[in-house]
């Protein structure tokens, strides 16, 4: 069985800590958190810490705390020549201390600590300095989920920012929603089954061949009459944006 300590108590460290702790592969040995409160419900189950000089010997240390933090609490490991990852998309397995074998395992899903997730799909993207560390990581990362890839620095920093487009601004273009209905009185919940057709769309189609609307058609009296319609300025702004993306993209 392969051995893993966790460093970090935000909401990937959280979901991690649940899918290692159903796989019969897996086992994690310790948690670390610097506020050991974070975790403390957990302590029945698994041995918690907030002191890295109490840190056992494992097979792989996966730290996940937010960009800023991982290079300087990699520093700060009390080991040498050990095999530490981060779970981040952005940041390089350059960005750990060389004292220790380095790599990358980065969940690519958005997390919530109050939603459960199917880690089974989850794509795992998965990088290690070393040729030797690689097959350790796959078999961490094959015993939670069915979808694992060898992406270098550059395809992950992609794939982040492409990641930042389909889920972060998504969300906040639902947010946009959510605001014009609730002002009008309509119930949002009428636009899901759009959301989800939407979405199951580009599962067979690219991007591109799934554009619809207004914006695709040029339909100029439609898109004027949605701008009047609108009432904030920035609602307005993005709208026009969109428009003209849409527009360039297919040739209005």
């Amino acid at each position: 069985m392969i051995s893993v300590v966790i460093l970090g108590a935000g909401n990937v460290a959280h979901h991690l800590y649940k899918a290692f702790s159903a796989s019969k592969a897996v086992k994690v040995k310790q948690w670390y958190n610097r506020h050991l409160k974070t975790i403390e419900t957990f302590k029945n189950e698994v041995a918690i810490t907030d002191n890295l000089s109490e840190l056992t010997k494992a097979d792989i240390y996966i730290i996940a705390v937010s960009d800023d933090a991982i290079t300087d609490l990699s520093k700060r490991l009390p080991f040498e020549d050990r095999l530490v990852v981060h779970t981040s998309g952005s940041a390089t397995a350059y960005d750990l201390d060389k004292k220790n074998r380095r790599g990358v395992f980065y969940p690519l899903q958005t997390f919530s600590k109050a939603a459960d997730i199917d880690f089974s799909q989850v794509p795992i993207c998965l990088e290690s300095l070393r040729k030797t560390d690689y097959a350790l990581l796959k078999s961490v990362a094959t015993a939670i989920t069915t979808i694992t890839k060898r992406v270098n620095s550059d395809q992950r920093a992609a794939l982040h920012l492409a990641a930042v487009f389909v889920n972060n601004f998504t969300n906040q273009l639902y947010r946009v929603a959510h605001e014009i209905t609730e002002a009008e009185g309509a119930e949002f919940d009428l636009l899901k089954p759009l959301i989800i057709e939407t979405a199951n769309k580009v599962q067979d189609l690219s991007p591109f061949k799934a554009q619809t609307g207004p914006a695709k058609r040029n339909d100029k009296k439609t898109i004027k009459k949605h701008l009047k319609l609108l009432k904030s300025e920035h609602h307005k702004d993005l709208y026009k944006l969109l428009t003209a993306l849409i527009q360039d993209t297919h040739g209005r």
